[in-house]
């Protein structure tokens, strides 16, 4: 199919959804706020009373119903723990009314508010393999020293795996790193993961949202085969000045935000800004409190003639700063403009074996206008960014990479009662410098700048107990003058109101390339670079391939079932096809050979989770059965991120006067991740330098004899346990201390990273790590 056929398909999907959402009657929209703080209600109910129209209000408290026919109505916000409000309203035929509404707290349990809301969302929403995180989950995760993290939460997740405690990889359903779009307000993140591996660069007080989609995801992402997490974060208080410090062995920060301009009640206009940042000093404090994690086995990846004595009493060498601002205007009839900036940097220096140091800065605006007189409301965002990182080792090759990133969206969305259209247009551009050397000395490097352009429509429609969510998206590849066709469809059936059948599946494409080697079990290095111009071969041959691009396919389906008001239980079986994959050649052995590799693979399995939520006990446990396998043209192998088996059981009670304590309890298990076993042992001898190598004396290096099939051998299995106590001491309406001690690995379990091959020394995660650590909120 030719790329005047593929605009043409496009153009009809565009116009067919404003064909299904022709408007007839008036529309109804505006925005829910908390009366107390201006904080937007999310997912609260919204409906006209003595009618069957109604919507619930998304994550900036929105709505929109739309096709309302002419006449007098009662428009009822509602939302559990807080009093219900209603508002006399007429609506015209071809008229735009908004109405703002302001909502108090009752009283009421409080602790069943985000069960009641994510339930009445679930009805609501396709919602296939997308995992919704707030803070306050995140924050009820017993937390490596005491410090609630993003990092530490998704792992939780089902599907999702991390590699290590120290430079582990994300890996999301059979997807590897860089197949997983993470964004921050709009923003590409290329490194969200510190060294350390406890710790994101995100600060869990500024978020609002996380929308974890581990597959099947509609039209509006492209540029990735496998997930996406997507973060979003708040304004700053719109009514007084606040903030919160924090201190711990591992880090410290500080929080400030506030009103430049103060929240008006009656209009509901505003300014205000948020200021985050925090600094690691684990470098410093693990030297006297986690003297005995600095032991031979966790060093004894060293190489050449360096020994333990060599790197002296050094710690836990790991450093990192963050920084984030955000600055919001916000307009009474919700449109609003955000401008936001970062600056990460992440450091860590094995003295006398490797040094990394890599840093990531941004900065961007997202806006939403809401025009008084139109159906149409528009979103967009444009954002830059770049991430440099460089690694030096005891060979002094270095490798370096630099990936700066340029990105513009525009997004409208029109609303009917039963329906809802959204389509966009998408520009990304980023240039990429790479340089790599690879272990027989030849040198790969890379400069390059391309760009993309993609559009999409996806159209939601509410048929009875169906709701439909087809999508088409169109991705042209500038630099492989490819244009990719990818048709997504989401579909949910609400069998009753307690049981809910759904379904997703789609094509994906992307052009990055990371340079992580997923042969790799330890790899702090993660560069960037576009994907080959020239010709690539299909894997094991010397075929050319049809097209330049990694493209997948998913198909998932699932239940949903409410066993009660308070439990939930979910299925999902899902598969991901790679139909092609392409890496750097790290076996390359002369300038002729391909600096580009592929393969395809496969990812399938299933998930179960269930959930049990009350005002004081919070459960969650999940299952995970996972197969992750590669082919590349000479066998088929499972990848070092296979884990066949996952579990996780999350455990968080509150107790105690006013719920002033709350106990924490995370336990993972994971079956073994495969490696190549070791067959023997050969000296290297330097045959290029015979006058002087003496072969049958001669002290050389030691090299290793891999078995044939490669990942033929599993690790020990992994579990860890990790436990929280925190107590609140409340001085006022605003002002509380947090207290929180906290034991990561609490029956100190000797989990295995790997062994180095030519020792056979044996490299365990990290050991029991007990912390204590303080926050004080105003």
């Amino acid at each position: 199919m030719d790329n005047k056929r593929y605009l043409l398909l496009f153009i009809l999907a565009f116009f067919s959804g404003f064909y299904v959402f022709a408007q007839e009657g008036g529309t109804v929209r505006g925005n829910v706020f908390d009366q107390a703080t201006g904080e937007p209600i999310m997912f609260g109910t919204v409906r006209l009373s003595g009618s069957s129209l109604g919507t619930n209000t998304d994550i900036d408290g929105f709505f929109s119903i739309g096709n309302v026919p002419e006449g007098n109505y009662t428009l009822v916000a509602s939302y559990v723990g807080y009093d219900s409000v209603g508002i006399d309203i007429n609506v015209r035929a071809g008229r735009i009314l908004y109405e703002r509404i302001l909502m108090t707290s009752s009283g009421v349990d409080l602790g069943v508010v985000d069960v009641s809301a994510r339930r009445e969302q679930a009805r609501s929403d396709v919602q296939i393999s997308k995992l919704r995180v707030t803070p306050k989950q995140i924050k009820s995760l017993p937390s490596t020293g005491g410090e609630s993290d993003i990092a530490q939460y998704l792992p939780v997740l089902p599907g999702i795996i991390v590699s290590g405690d120290q430079g582990g990889q994300l890996y999301i359903r059979g997807g590897s790193p860089i197949q997983n779009k993470i964004l921050l307000d709009g923003m590409t993140i290329y490194n969200p993961f510190h060294s350390i591996g406890f710790f994101s660069v995100f600060e869990t007080e500024t978020i609002r949202s996380v929308d974890v989609l581990t597959g099947g995801f509609n039209a509006e992402y492209g540029g990735r085969i496998s997930a996406v997490v997507d973060i979003k974060t708040r304004e700053g208080n719109k009514k007084r000045l606040s903030g919160l410090v924090s201190a711990s062995p591992f880090q410290a920060k500080a929080l400030i935000e506030g009103p430049i301009k103060k929240l008006n009640d009656e209009t509901g206009g505003s300014t205000s800004f948020l200021l985050t940042g925090k600094h690691s000093y684990l470098n410093e404090t693990s030297k006297a409190l986690y003297g005995y994690a600095t032991d031979t086995s966790f060093y004894s990846f060293a190489s050449g003639d360096t020994t333990l004595a060599d790197l002296g009493d050094i710690g836990l060498p790991y450093s990192y700063t963050d920084l984030y601002g955000k600055l919001s205007f916000v307009s009474g009839n919700g449109s609003k403009l955000n401008l936001f900036g970062f600056r990460f940097a992440d450091r860590f220096d094995f003295v006398g074996l490797a040094k990394l140091d890599w840093d990531a800065t941004g900065f961007g605006a997202n806006f939403t206008l809401v025009p008084p007189s139109s159906n149409v409301v528009l979103d967009g965002s444009i954002s830059v960014t770049s991430y440099d990182v460089g690694l030096v080792e005891s060979d002094d090759k270095p490798r370096t990479s630099s990936i700066g990133s340029y990105s513009a969206q525009l997004n409208f969305s029109y609303f009917g009662s039963s329906s809802e259209v959204r389509y966009g247009f998408e520009f990304n551009g980023f240039n990429t410098d790479f340089e790599f050397i690879n272990p027989i000395g030849l040198s790969f490097q890379q400069k390059d700048f391309t760009t993309e352009l993609a559009g999409y429509v996806r159209l939601k429609q509410k048929v009875g107990r169906v709701i439909l969510e087809p999508g088409l998206r169109i991705h042209y590849y500038a630099s492989q003058s490819e244009l990719s066709l990818e048709p997504r469809i989401g579909l949910k059936l609400n069998i009753s109101d307690n049981v809910r059948f759904k379904a997703a599946g789609g094509f994906y494409s992307q052009n990055l390339i990371s340079t992580v080697n997923e042969q790799d079990i330890v790899n702090f290095f993660v560069g960037f670079l576009a994907g080959p111009e020239e010709t690539i071969f299909q894997p094991g041959s010397r075929t050319p391939t049809k097209h330049q691009l990694q493209k997948s396919t998913h198909a998932i389906a699932g239940f949903e079932i409410d066993l009660s008001k308070k439990t939930t239980v979910n299925i999902e079986p899902y598969y991901k096809g790679f139909d092609q994959l392409i890496a750097i050649n790290r076996n390359k052995l002369s300038s002729s050979d391909p600096d580009f590799v592929t393969e395809t693979g496969e990812a399938y399995g299933i998930d179960f989770s269930i959930k049990y939520e009350t005002k004081q006990l919070y459960l969650w446990g999940t299952y995970s059965l996972g197969y992750v396998n590669r082919d590349d043209g000479e066998e088929q192998f499972p990848t070092i991120f296979d884990r066949r088996h996952n579990v996780n059981i999350l455990a968080t009670y509150g107790f105690g006067q006013d719920q002033a304590w709350e106990f924490g309890l995370r336990w993972n298990l994971g079956s073994g991740f495969p490696f190549t076993t070791t067959q023997g042992f050969y000296q290297n001898v330097n045959f290029g330098e015979l006058l002087y190598t003496n072969i049958l004396t001669g002290n050389n290096d030691i090299g290793t004899i891999l078995s044939s099939d490669r990942n033929d051998g599993r690790l020990s299995y992994y579990h860890r346990l990790d436990l929280s106590l925190k107590r609140t001491f409340k001085f006022s309406d605003f002002s509380r201390l947090e207290a929180i001690v906290s034991v990561t690995n609490a029956y100190n379990r000797e989990n295995i990273f790997y062994v180095d091959r030519i020792t056979n020394n044996r490299v365990n995660q990290l050991p029991i790590l007990p912390s204590l650590g303080l926050t004080f909120h105003f």
